[in-house]
């Protein structure tokens, strides 16, 4: 039996992370702060069992992976929050919420995960963000905080790496699911948001999941310590956004 565990996977891009590992063999602890969001997503997967843990809390963390009947070959890092606001008004307890859950609640979750791999290797994959990748206006300590996973991630790929386990992180972009769903309830914004993305459309949750899974198979059995954009282009995208003459688009010397 291979055993995984997704946090945040309550709803969102979590419960569908957790309903793709279901679907490729894995028996899956479906972990959330809200218990009644963890028990509907996993009375819905075969062999899965709900785990209630705030990320937060180590004595937690810990004890939901004792629930697990061996150690876990798969661990995602999911869980997240976000305060929106201006920096000037963002207060020291929204600024330690998203710090306490994004950055320090995957280190718990990622050192129990790896406490129990040190015998068998196993795979560790963080959720980050494009906003860890380039800020956005007003988004409090959110991307400072994803923009520490991508280095923490690293870190934890070369101290584990000898031990067997690869740990790796997805960057999601404009993805049409969990936090991001009343942003583009507004159809007229959404078709212009979609106009900025080189792919042309929003992403889906089961497109990163998708991208979380690879990184768990043998596939990518000699990826470790990579932080995978899965954006449809935005972020490569920058220059692209700024206005420019029609001139400089020409090959050659001008007529």
């Amino acid at each position: 039996m291979r055993y995984a565990i997704v946090t945040g996977a309550g709803n969102g891009i979590g419960a569908v992370i957790a309903r793709a590992a279901t679907a490729r063999g894995y028996s899956v602890g479906v972990l959330d702060r809200d218990a009644a969001s963890a028990a509907r997503v996993a009375e819905a997967l075969p062999g899965a069992v709900a785990l209630v843990a705030d990320v937060t809390d180590a004595v937690a963390v810990e004890a939901a992976f004792d629930r697990l009947d061996g150690p876990p070959d798969l661990v995602v890092n999911n869980a997240g929050v976000v305060r929106f606001g201006p920096l000037l008004d963002l207060t020291p307890g929204e600024w330690r919420d998203v710090v306490d859950v994004n950055l320090t609640g995957t280190f718990l979750v990622a050192r129990a995960a790896a406490r129990r791999m040190l015998d068998t290797g196993g795979c560790i994959v963080n959720l980050t963000s494009i906003n860890g990748v380039a800020p956005g206006p007003n988004a409090g300590a959110y991307g400072a905080t994803k923009a520490a996973v991508a280095l923490l991630t690293q870190q934890m790929a070369i101290e584990w790496g000898p031990a067997g386990i690869r740990v790796n992180a997805v960057a999601p972009g404009l993805i049409l699911a969990g936090m991001s769903e009343p942003i583009y309830a507004d159809d007229d914004f959404r078709a212009r948001r979609e106009a900025k993305v080189p792919l042309g459309r929003l992403g889906t949750p089961e497109e990163v999941a998708d991208v979380v899974l690879f990184l768990a198979s043998p596939e990518a059995a000699y990826v470790t310590g990579q932080n995978i954009v899965v954006d449809g282009g935005v972020s490569a995208n920058i220059i692209g956004q700024l206005p420019r003459p029609a001139s400089v688009d020409r090959v050659g010397a001008a007529d």
